[in-house]
């Protein structure tokens, strides 16, 4: 018998599983001698299209585990790249318009998959690279093809910043150190926790 799920039915399957790992890497992160007062930094999200929006994470180090530039002043401020039990890694961090204009996020961000380009604007091209498994890990897809990260966004203003986040397939257990590519960013070396 085969068990078949409304287009609501899968998106709320989607956003549990997303939010069910965000919660899971935020209590793997904790910890770090932050007093008890921290606060979760607000989500930013400028989706006017109902993409997906990122959630707020408490515990996020204060310095950037990584920061790649990008074309037109855009600057990827990485945070987190924390292991799930569930056998995926989410990547967190900010992306800022670092110049005074505003910037047109280039499509070449979404990749070239044209499943995921039919889903509007993201970072869907971006990659995991295990250099020493010589293995790349794309960005995870829900049902209907949509990918697992931050979409919605087409032209960030100057000196916006927005909260993203990405998931990707687990590598093996004993994987720590990858490096994050995303196409038009150079590409920065990364450490997996969890």
């Amino acid at each position: 018998m085969s068990i078949r799920f409304t287009t609501k039915a899968r998106r709320g399957v989607v956003a549990m599983t997303v939010a069910a790992g965000l919660a899971l890497g935020v209590a793997g992160c904790g910890g770090g001698g932050g007093g008890g007062d921290e606060k979760p930094k607000p989500s930013a999200s400028t989706s006017k299209t109902g993409g997906s929006k990122p959630s707020a994470q408490e515990g996020q180090a204060s310095e950037p585990l990584a920061e790649v530039k990008g074309p037109n002043g855009l600057l990827l401020q990485i945070t987190s790249a924390v292991r799930d039990s569930g056998g995926f890694v989410t990547v967190s961090g900010d992306l800022k318009n670092d110049s005074s204009e505003v910037v047109v996020v280039p499509a070449a961000l979404s990749g070239n998959e044209t499943e995921i380009i039919n889903n509007g604007r993201s970072l869907g091209g971006a990659t995991l690279v295990d250099s020493k498994g010589k293995k790349r890990y794309y960005v995870l897809r829900d049902t209907d093809g949509r990918p697992l990260t931050t979409t919605g966004f087409s032209s960030i203003k100057p000196g916006e910043t927005i909260d993203v986040f990405l998931q990707f397939p687990a590598p093996p257990s004993g994987t720590t150190d990858v490096s994050f590519q995303l196409p038009l960013f150079s590409s920065a070396a990364i450490q997996i926790s969890g």
